[in-house]
């Protein structure tokens, strides 16, 4: 199956219309607002604001309603924003569901009081629970005593949970299922998410906070915590679910979990509701996206010190770090172990996305036109423009279900174009859950496509790693044959390359430690395949020897530390491939060029760029395209070396990551629908 990496050449450059001020930031650009389908008139520039009142900003014209399920009161807070303040600054639906009461041993107090403090498992999940109560009453209202509405409802699972609504802002919801938690990150807890899932228990019970209005205990079966969950997405139907990541991996010695385990099993949890619910007919259709947890404090910071220091202000509200006793419970008005280390090991300065960085899923069909990729409901979406047209049509969903967010899609040299992702097998029982690598590819240059084609995984077991592997890469010989490639649970990178007889030959190692994120590829004009992946500390390069040569590796690349999310497409001027990253806590834009295994050009700094915000920097030799310090999309011509970039909003927030080339730049809104800002605007 021939393929290759990008789309045609891209030259045209998005043209600059007007200038204004970025909500929240500092820099001039041109301000837009997209449709599902075509492009709708310029908005109006928003007035300037003050730090101190800031009005919501309705983000999109389509409806969006999110749902965000975490395991603890405070996994949101640490691991979700600030994507949870912008959802909340947009006006649009927003549920935030925490699985467990997070009663932890009842004790709440900062360490050096904790001898003294009097233990109340019921009294300290009502003070977490007062303490996110605060923290989105401030960032909703800017006041963290804006008065609650809280109910008792029954739940689809045969329990009850509690539903609280934010008076001012009505479509702001916070439900408490008030499941037992752990109370250990490795510790051996059956009577936790963990034993439920594994079946080492066939029940777990609740823990009711002190003064929720659920009016008796329950318990609940595995499959009644999943109905329950997809009772709940029933409930509020959203276009968009954030949730934990269900296969953050182990360490290799020992096998303990990256990450909390009430985090991994509630995050499976989710994932099988959101399997159920996919199923049931009349309901919008969902994208998702998984957050990394705990490993994010040994790797480097994503956000610039404003965004931190929101974040972190939010935190110390939820931990009463003030003391001030506002909340009218004798619990205590937030989390007081929090309160110690508010900004967590890092976790303020951060936020990463466990999967859907790619920026390769908009590819030309033969005739001219573009064909789209996403997943939505598990399924692969796409869209289609034809040549000429202003419209796109769709969203068409493929059969073969269980498709994980992030997928990358290339064309092949006859025309036809191929996707590649990693899917999820839930399987009957834990025994049964596993990740793979699938392809797809059309019948014909725009035809339809085939069916699924599994390539497998590296991994051993999921018991052994937890499934850990990353988003694929793929790169392409000049005879068509593919290499696939991606992260291990041992963070290496591994390859399964295409034969020329179409066959697929077994994963090999491609070496390489300490890799994380996604790796990402790009095929110069000559045929060589690149591959780079990101290190705590540096980049790591692989490299075809000659066109269509097996890839060799890894090589210091020498450049400066990143934030991991990586971006790569062949050179502009056709010799070699241009590498987009951002520089650690800062937002800033960065690239280098390669021809071999090293750079061959200086890091290139985007002075001025102004735009903050993190994740993947889009840039082929078409515009720029990335996130914004506010979520918003943000464009912006390359220009000429070293002048200061001129940026444009498009005033919606997205998932994952834009796709920008010469015709325009796509981005999927957290509506679930394609919005396309065409080249030219």
């Amino acid at each position: 199956m021939p393929v290759r990496p990008r789309r045609p050449s891209r030259r045209s450059i998005l043209a600059a219309a007007v200038a204004t001020a970025l909500v929240g930031g500092t820099f001039a650009g041109l301000l837009s607002v997209t449709s599902a389908t075509a492009k709708a008139p310029a908005a109006p520039p928003p007035a300037p604001e003050t730090p101190a009142k800031r009005a919501p900003v309705r983000a999109s014209v389509s409806p969006t309603s999110v749902v965000q399920i975490v395991a603890h009161p405070d996994d949101d807070l640490f691991f979700m924003n600030p994507d949870v303040s912008q959802s909340l600054r947009s006006g649009s639906p927003l549920t935030s569901v925490y699985l467990t009461a997070g009663e932890s041993d009842g004790v709440n107090a900062r360490p050096r009081d904790a001898a003294a403090a009097p233990t109340d498992k019921a009294g300290y999940a009502e003070a977490r629970q007062n303490g996110i109560r605060a923290a989105y009453a401030e960032m909703a209202t800017g006041s963290r005593t804006s008065a609650w509405d809280r109910e008792a409802i029954p739940t689809a699972g045969g329990g009850w949970a509690e539903l609280d609504t934010l008076r001012a802002e009505p479509q702001v919801k916070l439900m408490w299922l008030q499941i037992r938690e752990a109370g250990a990150i490795n510790g051996d807890r059956p009577h936790s998410l963990h034993g439920l899932w594994t079946g080492r228990v066939t029940t777990l019970e609740s823990q009711r906070s002190a003064g929720t209005p659920v009016p008796a205990d329950f318990a609940y079966t595995r499959d009644q915590v999943v109905a329950t969950l997809t009772g709940i997405l029933e409930r509020f139907r959203p276009t968009f679910v954030r949730m934990q990541d269900p296969s953050p991996g182990t360490y290799p010695d020992g096998g303990a979990f990256r990450d909390h385990q009430d985090h991994l099993f509630g995050a499976r949890f989710a994932q099988s509701a959101l399997a159920r619910y996919a199923r049931l007919p009349g309901h919008p259709h969902v994208g998702v996206q998984n957050y990394l947890g705990y490993p994010t404090s040994a790797l480097p910071h994503t956000l610039d010190p404003e965004t931190a220091g929101a974040k972190l202000k939010t935190l110390e509200t939820y931990s009463w770090l003030d003391g001030v006793r506002d909340c009218g419970t004798v619990a205590g008005c937030g989390d007081l172990k929090v309160a110690a280390r508010p900004g967590g090991r890092g976790w303020t300065q951060t936020v990463r996305y466990a999967r859907g960085t790619s920026t390769s899923w908009v590819q030309h069909g033969p005739d001219g036109g573009l064909y789209a990729f996403s997943v939505l409901d598990g399924h692969l979406a796409t869209w289609r423009k034809a040549a000429g047209s202003v419209t796109w049509r769709g969203p068409d969903l493929l059969p073969g279900a269980g498709l994980d967010s992030g997928v990358t899609s290339v064309t092949l040299p006859d025309g036809r174009i191929a996707v590649f992702g990693t899917r999820t097998v839930l399987g009957d029982g834990a025994a049964g859950y596993r990740r793979e690598v699938v392809t797809t590819v059309q019948t014909a240059p725009g035809g339809v496509f085939g069916a699924w084609w599994p390539l497998g995984t590296p991994e051993r077991s999921d018991t052994e790693g937890t499934s850990d592997i990353s988003a694929p890469a793929v790169t392409v010989a000049p005879d068509g044959r593919a290499t696939v490639v991606l992260r291990d649970s041992r963070h290496r990178l591994t390859a399964r390359e295409q034969l020329s007889d179409g066959t697929w030959a077994p994963w090999r190692s491609l070496g390489g430690t300490e890799v994380y994120g996604d790796p990402v590829a790009a095929t110069d004009a000559s045929g060589r395949g690149y591959v780079f992946a990101s290190t705590p500390v540096s980049v790591l390069a692989w490299s075809g020897r000659a066109p269509g040569g097996p890839l060799t590796g890894p090589s210091p690349t020498g450049l400066p530390p990143t934030t991991l999310a990586l971006s790569a497409s062949a050179a502009p001027d056709g010799d070699g491939v241009r590498l987009w990253f951002r520089k650690p806590a800062s937002g800033d834009l960065r690239s280098a060029d390669f021809s071999g295994a090293g750079p061959v050009s200086p890091v290139t700094e985007l002075s001025g760029a102004g735009v903050a915000g993190f994740g993947p920097v889009s840039g082929g030799d078409g515009p720029l395209a990335v996130r914004s310090r506010t979520g918003f999309l943000a464009t912006a011509p390359h220009g000429r070396a070293g002048t200061r970039p001129v940026w444009s909003l498009e005033r919606f927030l997205f998932s994952g990551a834009p796709d920008a080339g010469t015709d325009g730049v796509a981005a999927i809104g957290l509506d679930g629908r394609l919005h396309w800002t065409p080249a030219g605007r």
